[in-house]
């Protein structure tokens, strides 16, 4: 099983799918709910590739490199 790391900070793009899912928790399913269910799931990529971008500007920052 692969092992998942959680950050201490939590990516404003995940907290805004959360937002997303609650919302569409609460409607009836059909296609606005569907639409909210697909949008988190852009967001949730879009924090991954912004997590898997941060150790590589991290090394941009560095002093000397």
């Amino acid at each position: 099983m692969a092992q998942v790391q959680i950050s201490t900070e939590t990516s404003a793009w995940l907290l805004q799918a959360k937002d997303f899912l609650d919302e569409a928790r609460r409607l009836k399913p059909g296609l606005k709910r569907n639409e909210l269910r697909e949008t988190a799931k852009v967001l949730r990529e879009i924090a991954k590739l912004e997590g898997a971008s941060s150790p590589a500007r991290e090394l941009d920052r560095r002093p000397g490199s």
